[in-house]
């Protein structure tokens, strides 16, 4: 009889934003491909992998945290991911974990846990699925179409840890998305640090794709996307005049009508600092314009309060332009001072207190913009992509304005009985709050 040989397991913690997570499902199914197993708990696994981040001083401090609950409750620890990029950060506070790697280093992660436990590999058990390990629901996924951004923000440190923009050829884009989809996959979330800047790096190349010829810029790869019959959504879009052209495309249903753009403030001083574009009468005309295109268009931004130098001039600024763009989801985050960020010099430190009061004040003019627009959905029909059923005729769904794990859920009563995860419904909304809906299927 054969012997099915025990396979030596990985314990994996993936922390940061969802281009780590996209990391660590590399790693994973290059682990997975070589008979390596997976264990929910550290004590019962063979080594353990931190992906961490580095971004700002609380998300080390997390990543910190979580390299020493390993150590603590394993002891073999590898670590990767952004604060690897500095490994003495790491190694001392932490000096025993086993190897520091840096962000995209898929390879060494994998030599280092050969190091530590070798491979088993048994043909008969060891498969891997045809679209990879995947650490979020079957139903979605995050396509990566680039590593590191060309832009120099002084906030940000991301260039330092990860480097200039580097994009995938077109035909390695599309043919994952295509092996996503015929594995189930519905909606694809497009992701890199600067999503828009696809394929300035490869001077727009293009690759053979379906017959034809495909180029490497923002507009061709979303047109190809939208063809594959799925939910296509756009992450990390910096605002550049060429973001214009995909808004046809929303209005023919070809991609979702949803842009992540991080405008970060609308002060042109604060942006001047930032090193961000700073025209902001002109990006208030443009979301006016996209609108009258697609009026059922969501737009979601990260903005930064207590920025250095930031005045109540600036941040009533910030008020306005919310109030008068109506942003619909929006994230604040109260100015860190991160090692190595370039604004650090900057005069005009912001007091806590400051940061803090801003922050209230931001969050609650996001609130009541976010009230109104669930308001006017009440009574309308939308269409959602069904998350998780709970078999007793209840499910969590979410709109087409609603990204997952960032943005609102539309709550589900009634559900018919072959409605499944993964399923598009047209729902009526019967009731909302300042962030999710409530309503029942409709045919």
């Amino acid at each position: 009889m054969k012997q099915v040989k025990k396979a030596p397991t990985v314990g994996m913690v993936s922390l940061g934003c969802p281009k780590a997570l996209v990391d660590s499902e590399r790693i994973m199914t290059q682990l997975r491909s070589e008979g390596y197993d997976f264990s929910a708990t550290h004590d019962g696994a063979d080594v353990v992998i931190v992906n961490t981040c580095g971004f700002l001083d609380s998300a080390k401090e997390e990543s910190l945290a979580a390299i020493g609950d390993a150590l603590k409750e394993n002891g073999k620890v590898i670590v990767t991911g952004c604060m690897g990029a500095e490994p003495e950060s790491i190694t001392k506070i932490h000096p025993k974990v086993m190897a520091v790697t840096g962000p995209q280093q898929y390879e060494d992660v994998v030599g280092a846990v050969h190091d530590v436990v070798a491979p088993v590999h048994d043909p008969y058990v060891d498969l891997v699925p045809e679209a990879g390990l995947k650490l979020t629901p079957r139903h979605y996924a995050y396509l990566k179409i680039s590593e590191g951004c060309n832009n120099r923000c002084t906030f940000c440190i991301i260039p330092s840890l990860r480097g200039d923009l580097v994009s995938r050829p077109a035909h390695h884009v599309l043919f994952e998305a295509e092996k996503l989809v015929n594995a189930g996959v519905k909606e694809l979330l497009v992701i890199s640090q600067d999503t828009s800047a696809y394929g300035v790096d490869l001077k727009y190349a293009d690759s053979p794709w379906k017959g034809g010829r495909v180029r490497a810029k923002f507009y061709d790869l979303c047109a190809a996307l939208g063809d594959m019959g799925v939910w296509v959504r756009l992450h990390y879009v910096y605002p550049y005049p060429h973001v214009d052209d995909v808004i046809p495309l929303m209005a023919d249903g070809k991609i979702l009508p949803y842009l992540d753009i991080p405008f970060q403030h609308a002060s042109p001083n604060v942006l001047k600092a930032m090193k961000r574009p700073g025209n902001v009468d002109k990006i208030a005309d443009r979301i006016g314009n996209w609108r009258k295109q697609v009026p059922d268009l969501t737009l979601r931004s990260t903005f930064i309060v207590g920025f250095p130098g930031e005045t109540e001039s600036d941040f009533e600024m910030l008020l306005d332009f919310m109030k008068d763009a109506k942003i619909d989801r929006a994230g604040c985050f109260k100015y860190e001072a991160v090692q190595g960020a370039k604004a650090n010099d900057i005069d005009g430190a912001v007091p806590e207190e400051v940061k803090q009061e801003r922050y209230d004040r931001f969050m609650q003019v996001q609130q009541e913009i976010s009230a109104a627009k669930s308001d006017a959905k009440i009574d309308t029909i939308v269409q959602c992509i069904v998350d998780e059923v709970d078999g007793e005729g209840g499910a969590d769904a979410r709109s087409m304005a609603d990204a997952p794990e960032i943005d609102g859920k539309v709550f589900l009563r009634d559900v018919p009985s072959d409605v499944k995860q993964g399923d598009y419904v047209s729902v009526l909304v019967e009731d909302a709050d300042a962030y999710d809906l409530y309503g029942v299927v409709v045919e």
